[in-house]
């Protein structure tokens, strides 16, 4: 597949702008599901964290349902529920809702992090053992087999996922290193690679997956993840990349807090540390006007050989943020729907 005919998704985690109640931030992710329909955006995925104040994706199956209700084309799903921190029944049974709810339209994107603090995924898992357990491989296959069928003997035997006329929804394998990649080809899986924060090269996690996938009958497919943010000019494109550096830093900084306006970055008393700081994240993300943004976003989904980009974009102004997501779909050639 070639750049130029690539698929565009988009990713969210709804972003808590300053001086704004955390819950509007869910009406603005609906909002944006609608844009993204409309400029013809191939999927729209739900992110899952916990306990962090700049976003509230913290339960993507029920936004996953209100998306789905708000959208009529739009493929929805999870970027992802992170298995370990569910019942591999209670995912699939919540899967099997969504896609009896909205068929041929869900997708089902799982991964192994936590999405959160050590505390917080503590409180979620609700033991050490299972905070320290590396059973991701026996999960999936455990939420897979109530939808497909436990061994003969198994204690599980007797258990399906309802409604059970419904199939499992299209899985992913996310992933920031070589295991989500290294699990996706041995499961037979599709992948993402979350590029927006990985620090790994892309290309060769993707190959690796290609490579070694092992489901005969299917093909490998390869999403990747991406950040921009793109705006009519470059003067205004940087702002807002300098507003979502400082959101960045002040994680990284242990101070997190609600998404930052352009003007409150320009007015942050910035320290050459700091600068140099944000010089490497800033790399991960394509930042300009929508030819610009385009152009670096092909570029690099052909050098990492990924089949389809996902992309995420924080920046403080709602319509700013719908905005950049529009001036992208046209750069890029999208047909509106």
């Amino acid at each position: 597949m070639t750049a130029e005919s690539m698929p565009l998704s988009v990713l969210d985690l709804s972003p808590v702008p300053t001086g704004t109640r955390p819950s509007q931030a869910l009406h603005e992710t609906l909002e944006l599901a609608r844009t993204a329909e409309a400029a013809g955006y191939h999927r729209f995925w739900l992110a899952e964290h916990h306990n962090i104040p700049s976003v509230v994706s913290t339960s993507p199956e029920v936004m996953i349902a209100a998306v789905a209700a708000a959208t009529s084309t739009i493929r929805v799903g999870s970027g992802g529920i992170m298995l370990p921190n569910h019942s591999p029944l209670k995912v699939a049974e919540t899967f099997r809702v969504l896609g009896g709810l909205y068929p041929d339209r869900i997708d089902l994107g799982i991964g192994r992090a936590p999405g959160t603090d050590q505390r917080t995924a503590l409180a979620l898992r609700r033991s050490r053992e299972a905070l320290g357990a590396d059973d991701f491989t026996e999960q999936y296959a455990e939420l897979r087999a109530y939808v497909e069928g436990f061994p003969a003997g198994h204690p599980f035997e007797p258990i399906s996922a309802q409604p059970d006329d419904v199939p499992l929804p299209p899985v992913w394998i996310l992933g920031s290193s070589t295991y989500g990649g290294q699990a996706a080809a041995a499961l037979g899986t599709g992948f993402a690679y979350a590029g927006h924060f990985g620090t790994l090269d892309p290309s060769g996690v993707i190959a690796s997956y290609k490579e070694n996938f092992q489901r005969p009958g299917h093909e490998p497919h390869a999403i990747l993840a991406l950040a921009a943010i793109v705006a009519e000019t470059e003067e205004r494109a940087a702002q807002l990349a300098r507003a979502n550096a400082l959101s960045t830093l002040n994680l990284r900084s242990g101070r997190p807090g609600p998404l930052p306006s352009p003007e409150e970055a320009a007015a942050y008393p910035w320290t050459d540390a700091e600068l140099a700081a944000i010089e490497d994240w800033t790399g991960l993300v394509s930042v300009g006007t929508p030819d610009q943004v385009a152009a670096d976003l092909r570029r690099r989904a052909e050098v990492a050989g990924a089949d389809e980009l996902i992309i995420t974009t924080n920046i403080h102004n709602p319509a700013e943020r719908r905005r950049s997501f529009q001036l992208l779909a046209e750069a890029w050639g999208l047909k509106p729907r």
